[in-house]
Order: C-alpha cells, then structure tokens, then sequence
C-alpha cells in the first residue's frame, strides 16, 4: 500500500517559522517528484513546490521564494519544507504528492494533509 504522510504543522506567529515533513511509502522514491500543495479556506488549492526526481532540482511558487526551501533524503524517503518567515496568508492546509518521472507529469498519490496556521 502507498502512502505519504505529512507532520510539522501547527500554529505559529507570524514571522515564525515551521518545518513540515512528507514521509512516504513508495518503491524506487527517487523515481518520483514531490509537489508540495497548500489550500486556504474558500480558496483553490495551489502549488507550493516540485522537488524533480533526477537532480532534485526544486520550482517555487512565488510568494514563498526566498521563504521556503525543500531539501529530499532519498534514504529516508521523506522531503522537508522549510517555511521561514511565515506570514497570515501562508495559512492553509499543505500536502505533499507524488509524481511519477518528474515535475510536470500528473501526480499519482496524494498525502492528507497537515494543517498551517500563521497569526498575526
């Protein structure tokens, strides 16, 4: 069975930051890419990142470029989303997804999600 897992959220301050993980149950990992997705209340959801499964070369949205960063350990199966200097829109629901063969491709599996939110 796949599964991927995500943990890390909470509520924190604005300007604070969060570390959210993605753990995920997936033979060859490395085969695939993960996207990170967030979804407000009342709104879309929107992408937040793709970490490619080649050279794990990583895309941003560009309201969390300069503030996110994802690093991927292929050993541990699991990518980190680091958010610094949050701020009260950055507050929605994230998850992460996996796509087989690389940005860009339809995701495959889908996490539950961990809830983010940001005070003011």
């Amino acid at each position: 069975e796949v599964y991927l897992v995500e943990s890390g959220g909470g509520l924190v301050q604005s300007g604070g930051s969060l570390r959210l993980s993605c753990v995920a149950s997936i033979s060859h990992f490395d085969d695939y890419a993960i996207g990170w997705f967030r979804q407000a209340p009342g709104k879309e959801r929107e992408g937040v990142s793709c970490t490619d499964d080649t050279d794990a070369g990583t895309t941003y949205e560009d309201s969390v470029k300069g503030r996110f960063s994802v690093t991927r350990d292929n050993v541990k199966n699991t990518v980190y989303l680091q958010m610094n200097s949050l701020k009260p829109n950055d507050t929605a629901v994230y998850s992460c997804a996996a796509a087989y063969g690389g940005c860009g491709r339809s995701y495959d599996y889908w996490g539950q999600g961990t809830q983010v939110t940001v005070s003011s």
